[in-house]
Order: structure tokens, then sequence, then C-alpha cells
């Protein structure tokens, strides 16, 4: 339980560095990581996919899936070691 709730926190504090590291491919990759997942659902993956610029996409993917508790923050972040290593490694 209490490596879920430090994963939770850690997607909050990284949020910033998240937010301008991440590209439009590995968000993308992430969105299908999410779905297959089922941290989050269509209309969801939908909604991150119609945000203006990589930024967006990236802030609304993060506080999206951060909502879901600590669990979904942990998978995201999980993927994102292996979508992105040089990134996670940075974090």
């Amino acid at each position: 339980m209490m490596a879920c709730c430090v994963s939770d926190e850690r997607l909050k504090e990284v949020r910033t560095r998240l937010i301008e590291g991440l590209n439009a491919a590995v968000i993308g990759d992430l969105l299908d990581d999410m779905l297959h997942v089922k941290v989050l659902n269509d209309g969801e993956v939908e909604r991150v996919k119609g945000k203006t610029g990589a930024k967006d996409r990236a802030r609304c993917l993060i506080d999206m899936v951060r909502k879901k508790g600590a669990s979904a923050s942990e998978e995201l972040l999980y993927k994102l070691a292996e979508r992105d290593p040089a990134l996670y490694d940075t974090l």
C-alpha cells in the first residue's frame, strides 16, 4: 500500500518535468497503454487527444491519471519507464 502512495506523490512531484519532457509520440503511446490496461476509457483518451499541443496533452493525461489514484499513477510511471527511459531517468 505504501509503495502505491509513493507513486501517487511521485507523479505529482514530477508533473512539471513530465509536461516539459513528453513529446507527442510518447504521449500517444502512453494513451494506448493506459487504454489497454483500463486506466483510461475511450472518451478520456479522446479528450486528451483533443487538446492542442504536446504540453496540453501531457498536462491533461498526467492530471487525469493522477486523479484516478496511486495504482493508476504507478502504471503510468511504469509505462513511461518502458516508452522513454531517458526521460524517466531524469525524473
